[in-house]
């Protein structure tokens, strides 16, 4: 996989445009003035973790004494399940929503920082371990582009209004499923060739 395919999966996965409804939504407590600050926070937040996670992946891995057909065919579910609920999105209560100033969940986490990016950026660093600073480049690109929309999300969602944040939303999960079922038949073609 090169860098360009890298940022593409790994912005299909973060999803920027699909989680602005959430961003809104998840904002509507904190003052106007206050919620440029908040997003910038998360997004910081979020990208401490993804940095760690990528570079701590491997040892992680190893200590875990976990094989790389276990990772792919585990990501792999994780981001079929994660596009489930993207194109088939659970039903939005009044009374879900937090009252209080997000903080790092979950927004940070599982939002941008979620288990399908963290699976994933573990995948590319256990493939090709050689490689972790182009691993770094597309990571920081990828977020670089969601922390944009992001930042604009207040904007985007008056523009978007509901039904275009739900299409975005559903469209990027069904390329998310087609990434998930390679994933898992990559993981399942190394376990029988092993």
């Amino acid at each position: 996989m090169d860098t360009l395919s890298a940022i593409l999966l790994l912005l299909t996965i973060m999803d920027p445009l699909g989680n602005v409804a959430t961003f809104v939504a998840a904002l509507r407590p904190v003052p106007p003035e206050q919620r440029l600050r908040v997003i910038a926070r998360e997004l910081v937040v979020a990208l401490i973790i993804l940095v760690v996670f990528l570079y701590a992946g491997p040892w992680l891995l190893g200590l875990l004494h976990l094989k790389q057909e276990a990772l792919f065919i585990s990501g792999g579910i994780v981001l079929f399940l994660i596009a489930l609920k993207m194109i088939f999105p659970p039903s939005r209560r009044e009374s879900d929503e937090p009252l209080l100033e997000p903080f790092i969940v979950p927004l940070a986490t599982p939002m941008i920082a979620g288990p399908s990016v963290l699976a994933t950026l573990l995948v590319l660093v256990s493939t090709h371990p050689e490689q972790t600073g182009r691993w770094l480049v597309a990571l920081l690109i990828a977020w670089g582009i969601t922390a944009a929309v992001l930042l604009c999300s207040p904007a985007i969602a008056r523009i978007l209004k509901e039904k275009g944040s739900m299409a975005v939303e559903r469209l990027m999960g069904m390329l998310l499923v087609m990434v998930a079922v390679q994933m898992f038949l990559n993981g399942i073609e190394q376990y029988v060739k092993h």
